[in-house]
């Protein structure tokens, strides 16, 4: 982890902007994992395990779009999918979500991440798992949120992206949030990520 960077705790709040306070424009969430080496049934290797990376776009907590690997890029352009990593394997952030701040359309207040099993593994098939913030414009890594516990369910929450109001400053705060929640396609996950809006 780069020095400076914040380590988040389900429920902790950062203010994305630069050093000068100045809110940033562009930002990537990167989120990486290792398969459990001791997963799976004695004397059988551990499948690989797919999880996916996905930005759900929120006005209220009307969905208002999602990208994942089905479904690249929002309407607005903002939230954009950099590809599908379907084993985990490899060195640094196994999927990328870039979000331009600047372009995402004004009535939405809220975009989630989450990362969900493709083929309904559990969260407890993988080690190593977390998100991570980062400038996209600087490269600078910002803020991480890293699962230190098995998490039963097929998804989980990871992190929230708030619009702040015009008469907090405006800009965007990221929420760590880090709970597990029961789905496999992402798609069908909106009504489970209501009660983080």
């Amino acid at each position: 982890m780069s020095e400076g960077v914040i380590e988040l705790d389900p429920g902790q709040e950062v203010e994305l902007a630069d050093a000068e306070g100045k809110p940033l424009a562009r930002l990537r969430m990167g989120v990486g994992w290792d398969k459990e080496r001791t997963a799976g049934f004695i004397g059988t290797g551990a499948p690989d395990v797919d999880l996916d990376a996905t930005a759900v776009q929120f006005t209220g907590d009307q969905l208002f779009d999602i990208a994942f690997y089905n479904n690249l890029a929002t309407r607005d352009g903002s939230v954009v999918h950099q590809g599908d990593n379907t084993t985990g394997s490899g060195t640094g952030d196994d999927e990328v979500i870039t979000v331009d701040l600047a372009r995402v359309h004004p009535p939405v207040d809220t975009i989630i991440f989450l990362v969900s099993s493709y083929q309904g593994h559990s969260m407890e098939w993988v080690r190593n798992a977390y998100c991570r913030v980062v400038d996209d414009e600087t490269d600078v890594e910002l803020a991480r949120f890293t699962l230190t516990a098995g998490v039963p369910e097929t998804g989980l929450v990871l992190a929230k992206l708030v619009r702040r109001a015009a008469g907090d400053g405006g800009g965007w705060m990221v929420e760590a949030i880090g709970r597990g929640i029961a789905v496999t396609v992402p798609s069908r996950a909106v009504d489970k990520l209501r009660p983080f809006v």
